[in-house]
Formats: C-alpha cells, structure tokens, sequence
C-alpha cells in the first residue's frame, strides 16, 4: 500500500517563508544535480560523494559538514518530489506554530538527529547517504502532536485500486512511523534496503520533544475546534 498526503484542513496564519525557502534550495540543488548527472557523470559522483553523508566518515567524527550538506541533496526525481511534498502540506502548519526563526532551528536539529541515529545503526557503511528524509520527519512528529485532530485529504494506491480519503493527521502520520518501523527492522535483517529508515525514524522522534521545546503559539481550543469543522480544500 502506497499513500500520499494532497492537502490538510490547517489554514495557517503566516506564511511559511522558511519552508519555502528550504524547498527552493532543495530544487535549485536537485536541478544542478541533474544537469551534472545528465552532462558529467563524473563530476556527479564527486560531487554526491564530496556532499553527502557517508556514516563510516561521521562515526570516525571525519567530514562533519555533510550533516548539513546531505540534508539538501536528493537521489532522483521521486526522492525529491516525495519529500518535498510532504513538507509543503505539513510544514507551513508546523512553521506556523513555531515562528520562522525557531522552525529553522526545530528543522536542522531534527535532520541532525536523524542522521545520528542512522550511524548509530550503522557506523561502518561507506554508501553516502542523502536527502532531507529525515529533517522532514521531525516535521511530521511535530505536526502529529500539535494538530493531531486535523484532516488530511490522501491518495491511497492498493495495487491498481486508487482512492481519495480524508482520515486524521494522527492516523496517517502514526501508520506512516509504523512504516517506517517495519522497514527499519527489515532493513537490518535484510529484507529490505536502500533506504535510510532509521533516519525517517530519528527525525520522527527527535521532532516530537523538540516540538515541545520550539512552539511557542498553539491556538485555543474552541478555535481549533472551529477550524476542523470546516471543510477546507
């Protein structure tokens, strides 16, 4: 089963100029990675293996700036559309809530931890690993348990059935962590890989204290409840 968020019920009340701010530097660096990819195949893997995070380098405390680096680097098309999918509908709320300054904060910490997590569980691995996976799972911890009665609108794939429903942020951001859990556990015993899992996991639950630690407006309860009774589309 394959599901994707289309949009949620969470009107904000500023805009959300850093989210956009993170998703156009992730796009401008994917296009440069396409155009070295498509023209100089060569320079494209110097520059993924210059900038990206290669956990056996992080573990022996080498190349320590790829922490930052990584987390604006994407694999391919479906790779970076997927994230930054998933931070346009959940960030702007979670932005709205913290303030621009300290959700900048809330995202960089969160990618940290993810990535701490993923060479915690594996230190030796040499493969580099990129993306912004796990910074935009702190989002989605903090989402879940800010707004966790709000609507989100999502596109379910079961095999060649698809289908549009509306279920709580707490039921798909929480079947979305199971996911990854799964996945996680599958990945060590080999039943699946390719993916940093333990880093969607790290950012995930890094992002719900830090959540606590960073918001500094939640809205009042008989406002909130206004607001998802509505339906926003």
């Amino acid at each position: 089963m394959v599901f994707l968020p289309l949009s949620d019920n969470v009107p904000g009340k500023r805009t959300p100029y850093i989210m956009y701010g993170i998703i156009l530097i992730n796009v401008i660096v994917f296009i440069y990675e396409f155009y070295l990819d498509l023209l100089h195949p060569a320079k494209f893997d110097q520059f993924v293996n210059t900038y990206a995070l290669i956990p056996r380098d992080i573990a022996h405390f080498e190349n320590l700036e790829t922490l930052v680096t990584s987390m604006f680097l994407h694999g391919g098309f479906m790779h970076i559309f997927g994230n930054m999918l998933f931070l346009f509908i959940f960030g702007n709320n979670v932005e709205d809530c913290m303030g621009h300054l300290r959700f900048f904060s809330f995202y960089m910490l969160c990618g940290f931890a993810a990535s701490f997590l993923q060479v915690v569980v594996d230190p030796g691995v040499t493969i580099p690993n990129l993306g912004a996976s796990g910074a935009i799972a702190g989002v989605l911890g903090a989402y879940m348990i800010t707004y966790p009665k709000a609507k989100v609108n999502t596109l379910i794939f079961l095999g060649f059935f698809v289908m549009i429903r509306r279920v709580s942020a707490l039921f798909f951001l929480g079947a979305w962590f199971v996911m990854q859990l799964f996945s996680g556990v599958g990945s060590i015993v080999g039943a699946s890989g390719g993916i940093a899992y333990f880093a969607h996991i790290g950012g995930f639950l890094a992002g719900i204290p830090l959540c606590f630690l960073f918001r500094k407006e939640i809205r009042k309860r008989d406002e909130w409840e206004e607001l998802i009774s509505r339906d926003y589309r």
